[in-house]
């Protein structure tokens, strides 16, 4: 039985670490627990709340959330590995009692000491092992405690990147740049449209690096990615209008950089939606923002 105990401490410690490494530092983001938290998190909040209100808060709870669970995890995984140890491999202080101060709960209890770094001291480790394992525990707390805080610092960056791409694509549609692309010209036609395909490839890069961002929704249309991204073929078309070979290239190189986006966002949170503009809707539907056809 304390084997068995031991078998599963070890398995949620190995899976909240390797959540940890593939959503905060592997280069494609996004561990596959973070994912399955995030996205319960943002349908849960879709189907019981207002557009206006609930859904906006899914990006942040899915963060306390996940944090919630890693933390669980490792607080549990060592609890079961202390476990069996108790009570003949700890040394009890003198207000506790080792028979009635040795279950499982004083096993958690140690846990959550040793990972909060609270460092009590009323349970000491009395065997070589446990005396590397508890200092190890507190080490992995500290290294939560800062992934947590780093992962906040970089991902809020990201999401204001993404806002001020919504945000000028708004403007352009507002001033009906694509009328200007058109006619105007090359080198300043071209200065546009390269402009917005600089936005789109960062947005995409955050998206991948940050997946989690995704289910951050905003409830302005105007700074929403998900609203305003539909004027992007406009800025496209307008383009390869154009009189000027360089402007229709850089039409082109827009529309590419739109279809890889709009690829990466089927591939990891739309599904098989169908073809651009039918992804495009889509992302604006599982925002629960207006889509101008």
């Amino acid at each position: 039985m304390m084997w068995i105990a031991s078998i599963i401490g070890a398995l949620m410690i190995g899976t909240a670490l390797r959540d940890v490494f593939h959503t905060l530092w592997h280069p494609g983001g996004f561990g596959s627990l973070t994912r399955l938290i995030f996205t319960g998190v943002w349908r849960a909040t879709k189907l019981i709340g207002r557009k206006d209100s609930t859904t906006t808060i899914a990006g942040p709870l899915g963060l306390l959330a996940t944090l919630g669970v890693w933390t669980t995890l490792l607080v549990c995984g060592f609890g079961l590995l202390y476990w069996p140890h108790m009570p003949s491999g700890f040394n009890f202080g003198s207000s506790l009692t080792p028979l009635t101060s040795s279950d499982l709960w004083a096993s958690l209890y140690l846990s959550v000491v040793a990972l909060t770094t609270l460092g009590l001291g009323d349970i000491q480790p009395d065997t070589a092992l446990l005396r590397l394992l508890v200092p190890m525990e507190a080490l992995f707390g500290f290294l939560l405690l800062t992934a947590g805080i780093s992962w906040i610092l970089q991902l809020y960056p990201a999401l204001i990147r993404r806002r001020a791409l919504a945000r000028r694509l708004t403007t352009m549609a507002e001033h009906r740049t694509a009328a200007i692309i058109e006619g105007a010209e090359a080198s300043v036609a071209v200065q546009y449209l390269e402009g917005v395909r600089g936005d789109l490839a960062s947005a995409e890069i955050d998206l991948m690096q940050y997946g989690e961002s995704y289910y951050f929704r905003e409830v302005v249309s105007a700074v929403s990615l998900a609203a305003s991204l539909a004027h992007v073929p406009e800025l496209v078309e307008a383009g390869l209008r154009s009189s000027s070979a360089e402007v229709r290239n850089a039409a082109r190189m827009l529309n590419s950089g739109l279809d890889e986006l709009l690829a990466l966002l089927r591939r990891d949170f739309l599904g098989d939606v169908g073809d651009q503009h039918h992804t495009l809707a889509a992302f604006a539907r599982d925002h629960q923002q207006p889509f101008v056809d």
